[in-house]
Order: structure tokens, then C-alpha cells, then sequence
């Protein structure tokens, strides 16, 4: 298997530091609105990295937090007028019920900020105690830059290309600063906000430390790989690995994984340009899991652009996946036992796709490829079988199908439904089918027509009925 890593700007083979674990870290969102559709391609993307992993046979410890105490939540909580708690609580909710139906598997831990205070508090005072950083006279505290002599060596940023911007630093009033390109771990409280005491002022860590002291605590000084989109190389990965490798003393991570931008129609997501979605939104139209494909049909390293042209051919090769996994358990029903002539050269034929899929996987993790090597199969799934097709030789397909399918974390089996008049639809539908097999076409036709008199139109197609509300 082998990463592109962002430290190296190559694809390295992935070597676990202990063998057949891996720990991972991934950062996770601000906790002060509901999550948009940028947030969700690194939930949808390193979610599928740790489900291949797992298939792969190792155990996965999977990180990945919650900043819930954030401007940004401060902001949000006085515009209510109420406080940050109650707005992150509310989010963090809000999240994991959007992960749910995403079907994002819950992290081994997802550890939040504003309880992991006292290592921030610990992490800081031993980077004082060894020089990369010190106390301003208000309390704050900073972080000596230049003392790291390899920062920038994930963003590939020159130091001294960066003083580019100390006149913007300076003109912002932290002139209490060293160098202009020293970066906040501890900052003074303002009124209304949040805080904590420290030995340095009455305040609240920056947004740097949190993740360096979480990733530590929970997987320890070293991680195998620590991943985020790519609006995160600078400056916070930067800044953790400067505060993990000047406190720890050693490599912070072996693999740096980022994924790319969404747009929207080929334009930045914005809510100054009106083209800003949240996963809500989205939801209240597609089924979440189209929206999940739909992330998975681009190689997470390239530009993913979002439109309504491309979540509909999203939707329909989605559906075309649960069509075969339904026709799949249909024609289960069915089936005799035993054993016809060519099914087992067949499913050695079926099983070529599964080696595609994994080539593609073990390539860093290339879904685009994966997905196409699924489709392949759907495609020689519907073409070789049939009701003479015995049990086992459909059960070895459909084992073969989902296993794919849950790799990419995509639900293609049919959702049980408590909704009486659906199933009154299915219902019908099966016994019009059971009608056309005895050739007894008046009463499949019938049923047609009983349908559309109640509203509900059929079409019948390569990948099964389908049927929709007039």
C-alpha cells in the first residue's frame, strides 16, 4: 500500500510503526453551525482510509476532535445570548447526527478542547521551560517560530519568505511579539468569553495546541498518520508539528494526508455568493448516501466540484449499485441449492473485481478507481445471473458486492421502511412480478393499473422497477 505524503510530496509504502495498528488523527470541525458539504468530504474520505484499513486486517485507533471553544463559537453564542457550552453542544449534536446518516463510523475518540485544558496547560509549560516560548506581559503566551529551525517543512514555506507578512502581524497590535511570525498557544481572556486559569493569565488556549495535546494523549508521541483538508497544511500543521516535535522531542507523524477543495459549480464555496450548503440541506433533498458516493467519485487529492448536474448522475449510478444488491436478495428467494455447471469459474471471473478495487485502494486510496471496479461488477452481476442461478452462487455475489460497498461506506441494501403505503407499493410490485414470470400479463397489467390509479407510477428498467409518486 502506498500514501502520497505531503511532507515528501511523494507516495512512500505505508509501514505501520507498530505492526498491524495504525493511529490515526484527523481534525475534525468548530463546532458553531451544522457542518457544511466542505467539512464532509475529509469525514467521508478518512472514514473509508480506516474501513480499508480495517478490511485490511489491521486496528485502527482513530482520532478526531471537536473545537468547542472558537471566535467563532464566542461570536455565535452572543448572538443568541447564551453562552459557548450551549452552542457547541448543540452542534456536536447536530454533527453526529449528520455523521450518522452519512454512515461515518464514531471515532475511537472524539476528544473535545475544552476538556483536554489541563495538558494544553502541561504542553505549554514545557515549551517555555525548553525556550520555544515565552510570556508577553499580558499573560500571553507565544511560541518562538525561529527557534524550530525545520518550520515550514510540511507547507515546503521558506521562514524567511514569510516575513512577507510582518507588517499585516504588526499593524494588528501584537507588537508584544518577538517576531511577527510567533504564533499564540495561550491567550488573556476578554469579557463575556470563556476561560481558564493558568500560571500566566486568566484565558484560553489557541487553536494550535489543542490538536497537538489530543493526538498525544490519545495515540501517543508519534502518530502513523494525521490528515484534514488541505486549507490546514499552513499554518496549523505546521504550528503542531513546531509545538509536538520541540515538546516530544520526536517526529510528530510519518504520513501527512490532505484532501482537496470543494467547489460549488466551479466557484469557491461562499455564503457571500449564495452557493453555501450545508450537509441539512443536502439531505432535504438526496438521500445522504448519494451525497457520500458522490465524494467518493473523484480522487480525494483533485478539486471536487459540486453541482445539481452531477449529484443527479451521482444519484442514478448510486441507485443502479442498490438496484443489483436488491435484485441480488430478490433472486434469493428463489433460488435452489446445489450447484450448476461454470458457477465456480464465474466467481473466480466475479473476483478479478475485487483485486481491481484493491489495487486501486492500495494507490493511495483512489476511490474513483475503486468505484469503477465496483460498477465493472454490477455490471457482470446483472449480466450473469438470473432465476436458475442457485443460492450459494448468489450469496458468494452478494458477499462479494457489499463487502465492496461497505468498504466506501455506501448502504446499497434495501432500507427496511415503517411507511405503510411503500410497502403496499412494494407489495404490489412483487406480485406483478410474480404475475409477468407466469405469463399471466392481464393481472401484471392490472396491477399497473391499480398502481396509477393510486398515484404511483412504474417503470421498469435493466436494473429492476422503479417507481415514483405522480
Amino acid at each position: 500500500m502506498e500514501i502520497y505524503n505531503t511532507m515528501s510530496r511523494q507516495k512512500e509504502e505505508f509501514k505501520p510503526i507498530t505492526p498491524g495498528e495504525v493511529k490515526m488523527y484527523v481534525c475534525g470541525p468548530t463546532v458553531y453551525n451544522f457542518i457544511h458539504i466542505g467539512n464532509a468530504r475529509p469525514m467521508i474520505f478518512f472514514d473509508t482510509v480506516r474501513r480499508y484499513f480495517e478490511y485490511k486486517g489491521y486496528r485502527v485507533n482513530y482520532v478526531s476532535n471537536f473545537t468547542d471553544v472558537d471566535d467563532k463559537i464566542i461570536k455565535e453564542a452572543k448572538e443568541e445570548g447564551t453562552d459557548a457550552n450551549t452552542v457547541s453542544e448543540r452542534y456536536i449534536a447536530e454533527c453526529r447526527k449528520d455523521m450518522e446518516a452519512l454512515n461515518i463510523m464514531p471515532a475511537t475518540v472524539n476528544p473535545r478542547a475544552t476538556q483536554e485544558i489541563g495538558g494544553m496547560i502541561e504542553m505549554i509549560t514545557k515549551l517555555i521551560d525548553k525556550g520555544f516560548a515565552y510570556v508577553a506581559k499580558d499573560g500571553t503566551v507565544y511560541y518562538r517560530t525561529r527557534k524550530f529551525p525545520e518550520y515550514g517543512k510540511l507547507s515546503h514555506k521558506n521562514i524567511d519568505d514569510l516575513r512577507s507578512g510582518e507588517r499585516a502581524l504588526l499593524v494588528t497590535g501584537e507588537d508584544q511579539k518577538e517576531d511577527p511570525l510567533d504564533f499564540v498557544l495561550w491567550k488573556p481572556k476578554k469579557e463575556g468569553e470563556p476561560s481558564w486559569p493558568s500560571p500566566w493569565c486568566e484565558g484560553r488556549p489557541g487553536w494550535h495546541i489543542e490538536c497537538s495535546v489530543m493526538s498525544r494523549k490519545y495515540l501517543g508521541d508519534t502518530l502513523d498518520i494525521h490528515g484534514g483538508g488541505e486549507d490546514l497544511v499552513f499554518p496549523h500543521h505546521e504550528n503542531e508539528i513546531a509545538q509536538s516535535e520541540a515538546a516530544n522531542g520526536c517526529t510528530f507523524a510519518h504520513y501527512w494526508m490532505h484532501n482537496a477543495f470543494l467547489n460549488i459549480d466551479n466557484r469557491k464555496m461562499s455564503k457571500s455568493l449564495g452557493n453555501f450548503f450545508t450537509v441539512r440541506d443536502i439531505d432535504g433533498k438526496y438521500d445522504p448516501q448519494v451525497l457520500r458516493y458522490f465524494m467518493q467519485t473523484v480522487h480525494y487529492r483533485s478539486p471536487l466540484n459540486f453541482s445539481a448536474e452531477l449529484m443527479e448522475s451521482a444519484k442514478t449510478s448510486y441507485e443502479r449499485i442498490c438496484n443489483c444488491a436488491q435484485n441480488l436478495d430478490y433472486l434469493l428467494e428463489k433460488a435452489q441449492d446445489g450447484e450448476m455447471a461454470g458457477e465456480k469459474e464465474a466467481l473466480a471471473e466475479a473476483d478479478s473485481y475485487r483485486v481491481q478495487f484493491e489495487k486501486a485502494m492500495d494507490d493511495d486510496f483512489n476511490t474513483a478507481d475503486a468505484i469503477s471496479a465496483i460498477f465493472e461488477l454490477v455490471k457482470w452481476i446483472n449480466s450473469n445471473t438470473d432465476e436458475s442461478s442457485t443460492k450459494a452462487y448468489l450469496e458468494a455475489l452478494r458477499k462479494e458486492l457489499l463487502t465492496l460497498t461497505d468498504i466506501c461506506g455506501l448502504i446499497v441494501e434495501k432500507k427496511k421502511t415503517a411507511d405503510p403505503f411503500s410497502e403496499h407499493v412494494e407489495e404490489k410490485i412483487a406480485e406483478r412480478q410474480e404475475a409477468r414470470r407466469n405469463r399471466d400479463f392481464a393481472r401484471a397489467d392490472a396491477i399497473r393499473d391499480e398502481l396509477r390509479a393510486e398515484g404511483v407510477v412504474l417503470e421498469d428498467t435493466k436494473d429492476g422497477v422503479k417507481w415514483k409518486r405522480a
